[in-house]
């Protein structure tokens, strides 16, 4: 039945209050529930117009309600009742969102025969029961100037009043309240307005999860700028200006980035069943669906694009709008004497461009800011509007190339790039931002999109904190300044592609370094940086920095210590430009041990240079396909086996043969191999009688040995003779071989001759190892001779390395720092040297 019809069959049983608030209640939510399927239809304002109206209808339908209770058959002349119902606020524009409160004013004169108070209260009753959210006000029209000078929101809201209902006469009388409203203190109301939204736009500043409402950009902008029209020259809707204040095509481009911010603030009301004005994460994929994008990042893109374009169109046209209310005469000769240019003036640390002014070429704006005293600028929104409409032509001329060299080299060029930013001509400037403009970053790591979070690098690095590094920083020529610069600002362009960013920021950094004529050894550098950029933090913050491997690795990657003191620098930067506050004391001394740990390793090049060799046998590596079906962990085992001679020694293929053998045995496992010559290989978890089971083939010349720690307790042994045995042979050296694990077995050793010269022992080999080298005649039973004195003391050989010919021998022992080994190089010497037959 119609809800018109209900109505009055409830009238005329003499129904309660009761049941006419339920009836509307069961309306109300009906149509709520109607919501998700009317925004698919009509999105943005429309949808909002819609939902207006809906609601209008609703409370007119309540205000009949009421009269024709109180009234009953003698209904009077809605024009001659002396109340009017007017919407405030969001309600009061056509923008009110699904749950957002209802404002409402409720205006009366006090006439005679008619119980105004009463009407009124019923009518409260009545929505308040129905579940209607409002914020409501009444007043005598009288009464509403007085109200609006108490109180600057109250004066705001009556300023967007809109009749839904009532008498015509009242909504007249109420109009001339409210243009003496506006009329009255025009310059004192703008001025608390502007105020105002600036201490709202620092405490809501631009976020990758933006408050829809209250952000920078977000539509209380979009508020502040209409009020200021309204006020000044009362205008009903913005548009209006359209072809005075602004262009069509300005006027455009605001409105199509405020359409977007009605539908995504509709979509989360929607979605949440609540007033949510935050674009929070969680809530991006099921707004990104609604909205009709195929990916979240970029709705979040476009978003923070509209964000944008309304806190830009709103800084430079209410700034046109107010200022004849803002010049202050005593600034005049102030500003006179600090004349930059025609109609360009800086005062007091800010820059101040005449409206009057025609729009300059980029060449001559980018070279007053060149120009500038070398510190923080602010810029006034006239300046900021000259860089917003200036023609900057593509591809950049050479000549702009060189002015932003030459604004690249001043100490302080933060305050320009965020004024390239405002201006939204960061990427006409610098063409590698194109693709990382407004692209946020939802790695739980970055609070600011890409774009923001380089300039708050550049930011970083011009007011450095570390004393530490700001002493490196000032151990830099020129060259290498502009260098670091240019790269904290481009190291993440790379990003909003399918291709590691870091690799892609690398190759982009090339062609703008070579068009701003930077010498090719210091672009190399530039490319290094770039393609590392994460890497100091990524080891200093999740692998044991003190390990030598790790350092070897890192500085393989780094280069040399010039890169390694850039790449510091960078990486202070680039973390302090994360937000939150990221730089603490803990991460600052992780970066530096590492730091320190790393200058000292730099000097060893021969070490890096191995270090390098690994890496491109590691990648190898990982490209076979048998390594990608390892689990995780054993692949992260065979990575970290700390033998670079097993990754020199083996191909891809090998490594990962050997991995899975070692990863199989128990206790231990050998094989036997006799073609042209004899080849044991053995993996040992338990301890093996190395000297017993070579002094027990001592009759046999061993061609070359190879020892490798490999994880979870396994050795590798492989130990290659230049003879070949078969037979029954074979089947003994099985038998010795399962008694070389017997460690009480023992077998005499063949009289040595070894001198103390053929012995080398470098204990700074390196922080954990030591290597003992031994160059000497080829004899029956050297090997077993040296490892039976190596059993014991009890030194633990990672890697052993045996050369031998027909006469000469040159074995190589990595071994580890253990048992105070270095501090006892003389007993080691005693059990070895044998000089005597």
């Amino acid at each position: 039945m119609d809800i018109k019809l209900q109505i009055e069959d409830i009238i005329e049983k003499k129904g309660s209050d009761f049941e006419l608030s339920k009836l509307f209640k069961a309306y109300i939510n009906e149509y709520k529930s109607s919501l998700p399927e009317l925004f698919e239809s009509s999105q943005g304002k429309d949808f909002l117009v819609k939902h207006t109206k809906k609601l209008d209808s609703i409370i007119d339908l309540m205000f009949k309600t009421v009269l024709r209770r109180l009234f009953g058959n003698y209904l009077p002349m809605r024009s001659s009742i002396p109340i009017a119902i007017v919407a405030l606020g969001s309600y009061g524009r056509e923008q009110l969102c699904v749950h957002s409160d209802i404002d409402l004013l409720i205006v009366y004169e006090k006439i005679d025969g008619y119980n105004s108070e009463l009407i009124i209260e019923k009518i409260f009753y009545l929505a308040l029961d129905a579940g209607l959210k409002l914020g409501h006000r009444v007043h005598e029209t009288s009464d509403l100037f007085k109200a609006s000078t108490e109180d600057i929101t109250i004066r705001t809201s009556l300023m967007e009043s809109r009749l839904i209902t009532g008498s015509p006469f009242t909504w007249h009388e109420t109009q001339k309240q409210l243009n003496k409203i506006r009329l009255y203190n025009q310059k004192e109301y703008v001025l608390a307005k502007i105020e105002e939204a600036q201490i709202r736009r620092k405490k809501f500043p631009i976020s990758m999860q933006p408050n829809i409402k209250e952000s920078v950009g977000g539509l209380r902008d979009t508020q502040l700028i209409f009020w200021v029209a309204q006020t000044i020259y009362g205008v009903d809707n913005l548009k209006d200006m359209s072809g005075d204040l602004f262009s069509d095509e300005e006027y455009k481009e605001y409105r199509i980035a405020l359409e977007l911010l009605f539908r995504v603030r509709s979509a989360l009301h929607i979605i949440t069943g609540k007033q949510e004005d935050k674009l929070l994460l969680e809530h991006m994929p099921q707004v990104t669906k609604m909205l009709g994008f195929k990916d979240p990042q970029k709705m979040a893109s476009k978003v923070l694009a509209a964000g944008w374009r309304i806190s830009n169109f709103t800084q430079i046209f209410v700034k046109k709008m107010v200022r004849p209310y803002i010049e202050d005469s005593s600034n005049i000769k102030k500003l006179k004497h600090s004349r930059l240019q025609k109609g360009i003036y800086e005062l007091e640390n800010r820059v101040f461009a005449s409206y009057n002014l025609d729009i300059l070429p980029i060449e001559e704006l980018l070279q007053i800011l060149i120009n500038l005293d070398d510190k923080f600028y602010h810029f006034d929104a006239g300046f900021l509007n000259q860089f917003t409409y200036t023609n900057i032509p593509h591809p950049l001329e050479p000549k702009i190339y060189m002015l932003l060299k030459q604004l690249l080299q001043k100490q302080n060029i933060y305050s320009f790039l965020k004024l390239f930013y405002d201006a939204g001509i960061l990427h006409e400037l610098f063409p590698n931002f194109r693709k990382v403009m407004h692209l946020p970053q939802f790695d739980g790591y970055h609070h600011f999109a890409v774009d923001i979070h380089s300039i708050k690098c550049v930011e970083a690095l011009e007011n450095i904190k570390e004393p530490i590094i700001q002493e490196l920083f000032d151990e830099l020529n020129d060259d290498e300044k502009l260098l670091l610069k240019i790269v904290v600002l481009f190291h993440d362009t790379g990003k909003g592609r399918k291709q590691d960013h870091s690799e892609v920021g690398a190759k982009l950094i090339v062609p703008f370094a070579k068009l701003l004529k930077i010498q090719d050894e210091l672009i190399s550098r530039a490319v290094t940086l770039i393609k590392h950029h994460v890497l100091m933090s990524s080891v200093a913050f999740k692998e044991n920095i003190h390990n030598e491997k790790t350092l070897y690795k890192f500085m393989s990657n780094v280069g040399d210590s010039k890169n390694l003191k850039l790449l510091y620098i960078l990486t202070y930067a680039d973390i302090n430009g994360v937000g939150g506050n990221l730089f603490n004391s803990f991460n600052s001394k992780q970066l530096h041990d590492l730091y320190n740990s790393s200058l000292e390793i730099s000097e060893n090049s021969d070490r890096i240079t191995d270090a390098t060799k690994r890496l491109n046998i590691e990648r190898k590596v990982k490209n076979q396909s048998d390594f990608k079906e390892l689990p995780v962990l054993m692949q992260k085992k065979i990575l970290r086996v700390e033998s670079n001679l097993f990754f020199f020694k083996h191909t891809p293929a090998d490594i990962i043969s050997i991995a899975k053998k070692a990863k199989e045995t128990k206790d231990f496992s050998f094989n036997i191999e006799s073609n042209n010559s004899l080849s044991i290989e053995i993996y040992r978890r338990i301890p093996l009688n190395i000297s017993y089971l070579l002094a027990t083939l001592s009759y046999l010349d061993v061609g070359s040995m190879e020892i490798f720690t490999l994880f979870d307790d396994v050795k590798y042994f492989k130990i290659e003779f230049k003879q070949k045995i078969d037979g029954n042979e074979l089947i003994e050296l099985e038998e010795i071989i399962k008694n070389a694990f017997d460690m009480k077995r023992e077998v005499k050793l063949q009289n040595i001759k070894l001198a103390k010269k053929c012995i080398d022992i470098d204990c700074e080999h390196s922080l954990t190892h030591a290597e003992i080298n031994v160059h000497t005649t080829n004899q029956r039973g050297l090997l077993a001779y040296i490892m039976n004195a190596f059993e014991k003391l009890n030194i633990n050989i990672v890697t052993a390395k045996i050369h031998s010919t027909k006469h000469k021998v040159k074995d190589s022992f990595l071994m580890e720092k253990q048992h105070n080994i270095c501090d006892n190089v003389d007993k080691i010497y005693e059990l070895l040297v044998n000089e005597e037959n």
